[in-house]
């Protein structure tokens, strides 16, 4: 969720007057940490996975499931556990953070995984060890679960009860359906940029979804809604479902890959090439297709977040004429990324750029090179969101906090990370953003696994996947739709192709040199995802395919083998639509309940079956073949004590060696 500053937040009316200063010496902050970095190389690979979990409560009797606000107690739990730790000098086994939403906690590994292969084998441990930590402080009644919950903004969704606030002009958001006390607390950032959103705005978001039409679902689709929300409900669009708070975008879970790359060069490359995968792991990941209690013709949370978080004023969204705005925006903060910056990358950047001139030239007067500065320049045409009273003055030559307060802001589908400038450990990073949670550690270390595997086959085979950026943006859109993994056709490279310049090369800035195959159309076709994950017949391998064969000419020891060969085949089986998305499986247990109408509408009832069988498939109880095939942890048949200190000590020795 970025950056958690201590001090007083100001408002968007406080924050107007230092926005010019936030965005000068951010940049500055920007040029003297790159220079003082940009040498920097030699790291090793580290990585590590970021799962978002969501605390809910059942109530058994009356057949109904609601987020549990306990998120600041839990974490305030845990978070003495960690200084515990700090103070005996005993490494934490993992680390939580909060998350936007009253309910949700972030997890994290204790220390990042290491270049080895072997590190696939703890993935998965890691995560169970996390769910197991965070359960034992749950009460009887309560669960964790990797999910967006699919009730938010339901009458009566929170526990314990909270009121929506909508004439309350001194409230953070004003939404008729989240209420302010859903937010998390414990730290004033999370209210303050709702109320900076809308203050830039200069109204509140206005999200509208696409409803799922079934053979009962009225047509046209229109909501009714009580006499006491007149005036707070009519930005909502006949046959969409209409939300009008950040927290139903920012309140839903997501599983994020950092990884940490050699050098400058290395990360920036990374960054491009990684850039065309995230629709195919937005698809393959696709797990949110009930919003506010209505099936949506949508399975993914994606442009649900983006406009979320859609700061953008009338101006800026072209619903009226430029006055006191400097551009036409095309996009929320949070969307695509516009640009590649790595420079034989540059032919690939077909769209036009919205960036900041003025920023653009004192980047390229403090030698930053014209990719990168034009990346950097166009996320700084955003303004600061989040601006602390005793943080305003900062020396330029040891802070990169202005910088971060809008990089962090910028929530696009990839994101390059400078290294920090207090943490010497710390390298040049890239952050896989796109894939959406799954139910089970299996699935979330599944595709951690075959992001990070990817990465070095890009890196060993300096293969490149680059397509003209217009394409990943419309293959993003198509991503996002029901049943994208059978449906939909997304544009791909037709055959293998490696980068002539490599950033290990010389010569890997002269753009005339590198660019693979000129951005020619010919070069690219058409594929369905199973296409593009399992191959086709001639001309493209397949994802998978050239994973395993590149595990084929590594020294991998048998155990690791089996661990990834069960990832890989379960990408594989559910790229095919053998194995459905949990989406799809979600939605079919929906229209398969007795209690569904066939109108859309999923009742509370078939919330809490759904979530009970979610619950116990999520903690092993259940296995589920329909969703899971006949793929299962390897460690499921043992004895759960057992599991635990050989979990315990596999984590523990690889984080060791990682260090």
């Amino acid at each position: 969720m970025g950056l958690l500053t201590k001090g007083s937040p100001l408002s968007w009316a406080e924050t107007v007057p230092y926005v010019e200063f936030i965005k000068k010496h951010g940049i500055a902050q920007f040029i003297n940490l790159y220079h003082r970095l940009k040498a920097r190389s030699g790291d090793q690979l580290k990585w590590g996975d970021e799962i978002e979990y969501t605390i809910v409560k059942f109530d058994h009797e009356g057949k109904k499931v609601r987020v549990s606000l306990r998120a600041e107690e839990l974490l305030s739990r845990l978070a003495a556990e960690e200084e515990v730790n700090n103070l005996i000098g005993t490494a934490n086994k993992f680390l939580w953070r909060p998350e936007f939403a009253a309910y949700m906690v972030e997890g994290t590994p204790g220390a990042p995984y290491g270049g080895l292969i072997a590190c696939f084998n703890v993935v998965e441990a890691s995560m169970k060890l996390r769910r197991s930590a965070i359960s034992k402080l749950l009460k009887k009644d309560e669960s964790v679960l990797s999910i967006s919950f699919p009730a938010l903004g339901t009458a009566d969704f929170t526990f314990p009860p909270t009121k929506c606030t909508p004439d309350d002009e001194e409230g953070a958001g004003r939404s008729a359906f989240f209420p302010d006390d859903a937010i998390y607390g414990g730290h004033p950032r999370f209210k303050n940029l709702v109320r900076n959103i809308r203050g830039r705005r200069g109204e509140k978001v206005a999200i509208n979804v696409p409803i799922f039409k079934d053979v009962n679902t009225p047509q046209p689709f229109k909501e009714t809604f009580h006499d006491e929300l007149t005036g707070h409900v009519e930005r909502g669009l006949q046959d969409h479902i209409y939300m009008d708070h950040m927290g139903f975008g920012m309140g839903c879970c997501c599983l994020q890959v950092t990884f940490q790359a050699v050098d400058v060069k290395e990360a920036r490359w990374l960054y491009d090439q990684l850039t065309p995968i995230t629709p195919v792991l937005l698809a393959l990941s696709a797990a949110t297709p009930i919003f506010r209690g209505y099936l949506a013709d949508v399975d993914s949370r994606w442009d649900i977040i983006s406009a979320s978080v859609d700061d953008r004023t009338a101006e800026e969204r072209g619903l009226i004429p430029l006055k006191t705005s400097k551009w036409k925006i095309d996009k929320s903060r949070y969307d695509t990324t516009d640009c590649y910056i790595y420079p034989c990358s540059a032919a690939y950047n077909d769209i036009e750029l919205q960036y900041d001139e003025g920023i653009f030239k004192q980047l390229l007067d403090g030698e930053i090179d014209e990719h990168l500065a034009k990346h950097i320049a166009h996320m700084f045409i955003r303004d600061p969101l989040q601006v602390f009273r005793e943080r305003i003055e900062q020396d330029d030559t040891k802070s990169s906090e202005h910088f971060e307060t809008i990089q962090s802001s910028n929530w696009m589908n990839m994101r390059f990370k400078p290294p920090p400038p207090d943490a010497p450990e710390i390298g040049w990073r890239v952050e896989f953003r796109p894939t959406e949670v799954q139910l089970t550690d299996f699935e979330n270390a599944a595709y951690c696994c075959f992001v990070v595997l990817l990465t070095r086959v890009i890196l060993s085979y300096r293969s490149t996947y680059l397509l003209p950026i217009s394409m990943v943006n419309e293959n993003m859109k198509r991503a996002q739709k029901r049943d994208a993994v059978l449906e939909q056709k997304f544009f791909f490279r037709k055959g293998v192709a490696t980068c002539r310049h490599p950033p290990d090369e010389a010569g890997g800035g002269d753009s005339a040199a590198c660019t693979v195959g000129n951005a020619k159309s010919e070069d690219i076709e058409e594929m369905t995802i199973n296409e593009i994950v399992n191959g086709r017949e001639k001309e493209w391998p397949g994802l998978v395919p050239m994973l395993k064969q590149f595990l084929d000419s590594a020294d991998v020891d048998v155990d690791t083998r089996c661990t990834i060969s069960q990832y890989l085949n379960f990408i594989s089986q559910r790229a095919s639509g053998q194995i459905p998305t949990l989406a799809n499986w979600t939605r079919e247990f929906v229209q398969n309940h007795a209690a569904y109408k066939k109108d859309s509408r999923v009742p509370d009832e078939t919330i809490y079956d759904l979530l009970s069988l979610m619950s116990d498939i999520s903690s092993g109880q259940k296995h589920c073949p329909r969703l899971l095939g006949s793929f299962r942890s390897k460690t499921d048949q043992l004895i759960p004590s057992a599991v635990r200190r050989a979990e315990e000590s596999l984590v523990m020795n690889m984080q060791k060696r990682a260090h």
